[in-house]
């Protein structure tokens, strides 16, 4: 694969608000990220002129790099049965949305791409419509490369967390944490700093399940049955690991000054300190898969759609770290 190939961009749920922030997300960029669009370019037409921002057909992701792809945004046609209403999604649309991801996945596992990023989609819909079964994106590209075990990590300057439990009841997090679940995890997070991050040996600071860490087990009990174990037995191996932490008092500054990248227990445990740190450039990474996947960390946004007034900034941060992981992976980034 050569490091000068483009990012794929997936549209999104065409109802939401990926169509606006890809268009304004290649203004922004300027040519710094190359990058080809998925897309139906006659369904797309209208809002690139009201943006003012012109739209060329490609056969190929490759026909985006270079000076074509700041001339124009590159769309690799891919057809919508209907026209896109701003903030009501249409079951006709479905099943295309499930296979722009799926052929976006071909692209860049088939050397075509340098790396994978997707805009939003609305899960429910798609389960409605198009028979999805998966929890999200994460879950579903896991399944296209055959992967076995999918990790989210959301980044941002400063700041990096990973959830080990992620799309499940609060109520069903205790039961789902498993050591093998937690160790697995902690191996792809080393990996992924090794490989991906560029970091010869990743600093990962562990949280605590319970308030205060289990409070040596006044407050519960599985920081001694499950994390301790698994972080005294992968310490033993020689990695950089910390913990298990009380979550509150993990991401001030000074804390987060003390490592890379911080393991949580639980969805909200993660990404509520990353959103609020940085709501608007958080970006969703996916690591475990054989390819490179990136995406903005915000939904569909059908309140806004179709009203110009989505910030890309998120899309525009998914891409950029796309196309550096990318080309690390490439060995063109050390």
């Amino acid at each position: 694969m050569r490091p000068d190939l483009p990012v794929v961009l997936t549209l999104g749920d065409p109802a939401g608000i990926g169509p606006e922030i890809a268009l304004k997300a290649w203004r922004r960029l300027g040519g710094e990220v190359p990058f080809v669009l998925l897309a139906d370019p006659s369904r797309l037409a209208p809002l690139a002129e009201r943006l003012a921002i012109p739209l060329r057909k490609v056969a190929a992701p490759g026909e985006a790099a270079g000076a074509a792809g700041r001339e124009a945004l590159a769309v690799l046609p891919h057809p919508l049965p209907a026209a896109p209403e701003p903030g009501q999604p249409d079951p006709a649309n479905a099943p295309a949305i499930v296979a722009m991801i799926e052929r976006g996945t071909t692209l860049v596992r088939a050397g075509e791409a340098l790396a994978l990023c997707t805009n939003p989609i609305n899960k429910k819909a798609l389960k409605d419509s198009a028979g999805f079964a998966f929890p999200g994106h994460t879950e579903f590209l896991a399944h296209l490369s055959g992967a076995d075990l999918p990790v989210m990590m959301l980044a941002a300057p400063g700041i990096r967390v990973v959830p080990v439990t992620i799309h499940i009841p609060l109520a069903a997090v205790p039961a789902a944490l498993t050591p093998e679940l937690l160790e697995a995890t902690l191996r792809i997070v080393h990996a992924a700093g090794r490989a991906d991050l560029g970091l010869d040996r990743p600093r990962i600071a562990v949280a605590g399940l319970n308030p205060h860490a289990g409070e040596e087990g006044a407050m519960g009990s599985e920081e001694h049955t499950v994390i301790i174990p698994v972080l005294d037995r992968l310490r033993a191996e020689g990695m950089a690991l910390t913990g298990p932490h009380p979550a509150d008092t993990m991401f001030h500054p000074e804390a987060r000054s003390r490592y890379d990248i911080a393991v949580c227990m639980y969805h909200d445990q993660a990404l509520i300190p990353i959103k609020t740190i940085d709501f608007a450039g958080g970006v969703n990474v996916t690591l475990g898969l054989d390819f490179v996947r990136t995406s903005p960390d915000h939904g569909t946004a059908y309140d806004i759609a179709g009203r110009d007034r989505a910030d890309p900034s998120s899309l525009v941060a998914a891409l950029r770290l796309a196309h550096e992981l990318g080309q690390r992976r490439q060995g063109s980034v050390r």
